[in-house]
């Protein structure tokens, strides 16, 4: 029998190909976390035979896919749904981080109308990140894969819809369900309310925890940014792109350091300078402040764009969205 396994992020997928559980190992790796989504055409478009649409380098779903990994099942031209079809099971592993679920939801709703490629398919959830454990360690893995029901199917379309939605509500909503059959869903949703502007204090929990590496004196750029990762829900891009809002974007700032946030030179140990909080940041710190009331937000938070205007927050306190 021919096996297929998905995963939903490239580290993962290189372990998982290492271990040779499968006859081809392929990997998912958009970023729905932060950022604006992209439209519904434009992720379908990438999943379809290789053509002169894929013209730019990441159109096409196998443009980062190793030399030989399709090896007896196709070329890297071939389109996702095209695929799936050459084989007699498929297992899609998925890790807990919140962007890894998301990448599942939307994988599921693009499937669910393919029968005849759901009836073969099977969910594998870890507790903790594949890419940590050597190849040898995960072949030997005895992890329960979980027949896709329909079941799955209409929760996981429901999931995508409302973190697609033009409002955080719709997520909200859903923590009142049963989310069971999808046992990392709830706490994912729960870490990207989480990153919702606070109520008090207009920034979202990795910010937070930035400020608070900060204020402990671990001043070392390099260091900072791990604040950023400590909740699972961002990566190293990301987390540029919070230290560029919090400092060289912001006016007033609320951090300090090298104006260009950027610099190679933080990476490598090149430069002596330091981050520090600003005034505002230690109000902001402290609870005595809020971010928007002196600098504009213009960032998207799933399908929702937050404005000053349009400015969904998160209660931390009672773990409730607050409407504008």
């Amino acid at each position: 029998m021919s096996h297929l396994t998905l995963s939903t992020n490239h580290l993962d997928e290189d372990v998982l190909r290492q271990s040779r559980r499968a006859n081809v190992v392929l990997g998912f790796y958009p970023r729905f976390v932060w950022g604006k989504l992209p439209p519904e055409e434009q992720l379908l478009m990438g999943l379809e035979r290789r053509s002169a649409k894929h013209g730019n380098s990441g159109d096409h779903w196998l443009d980062e896919a190793c030399s030989g990994s399709l090896e007896g099942f196709g070329t890297r031209d071939i389109g996702f749904f095209e695929l799936c079809a050459k084989f007699d099971s498929i297992e899609i592993w998925v890790d807990p981080r919140p962007n890894d679920q998301l990448v599942l939801v939307w994988l599921l709703d693009l499937l669910r109308p393919y029968k005849e490629i759901t009836t073969k398919l099977s969910l594998v959830h870890t507790d903790d990140h594949v890419a940590h454990y050597a190849p040898e360690s995960v072949a030997k893995w005895q992890l329960p894969a979980f027949k896709v029901t329909e079941n799955h199917l209409v929760l996981a379309s429901r999931a995508w819809q409302a973190y697609r939605a033009e409002t955080p509500k719709p997520c909200f909503d859903l923590l009142m369900t049963d989310l069971a059959i999808l046992p990392r869903l709830r706490p994912a949703l729960i870490a990207l309310l989480e990153e919702l502007p606070d109520s008090v204090t207009g920034l979202g929990a990795s910010e937070m925890d930035i400020l608070d590496f900060v204020n402990d004196g671990r001043t070392d750029p390099r260091r900072v940014t791990e604040a950023w990762w400590m909740r699972d829900v961002f990566d190293e891009n990301d987390a540029r792109d919070a230290l560029l809002e919090l400092g060289a974007h912001s006016a007033p700032p609320v951090l300090l350091g090298d104006p260009a946030f950027d610099n190679d030179d933080r990476y490598f140990g090149r430069s002596e300078w330091k981050v520090t909080l600003t005034e505002l940041g230690r109000s902001i710190f402290a609870r005595e402040d809020d971010m928007w009331r002196h600098n504009r937000i213009c960032r998207w938070w799933g399908g929702t764009e937050l404005t000053n205007e349009k400015l969904w927050r998160w209660d931390r306190e009672s773990r409730l969205l607050i409407e504008p």
